[in-house]
């Protein structure tokens, strides 16, 4: 019950990113907004990880700023995957991956 929850506020923060950030876009509905949760949680536990081992030189020289560029380019990487999901660019990405990562957390909190 405990996941379904956590994927369901995922969905829910996805759902309020699309709706504030210019630049990322979802057409298709609750089942793309679903579908984008499912595979951003997927990323987060599977690919990230690795990805944050390989550029862990880069990220300590950058004092961490590279972990953001990181999550940006795994957040525009989606559009590849899931259909009806759109992110216009590289700086929609960025502030699209903040205002998702604020979101999820505050809706975590809650929960």
């Amino acid at each position: 019950m405990h996941t379904i929850l956590k994927f369901l506020g995922t969905a829910a923060a996805v759902f309020l990113t699309v709706s504030i950030v210019p630049g990322v876009e979802v057409g298709g509905g609750w089942v793309t907004i679903l579908l984008v949760a499912l595979v951003l949680s997927v990323i987060t536990l599977i690919i990230r990880p690795v990805l944050s081992l390989l550029t862990l030189p880069v990220t300590i020289i950058t004092f961490g700023l590279f972990a953001f560029i990181l999550n940006a380019l795994l957040f525009w990487a989606m559009t590849l995957v899931v259909p009806g999901f759109v992110v216009t660019g590289f700086l929609p990405a960025l502030l699209g991956v903040v205002v998702l990562s604020i979101f999820n957390w505050l809706i975590q909190k809650v929960l």
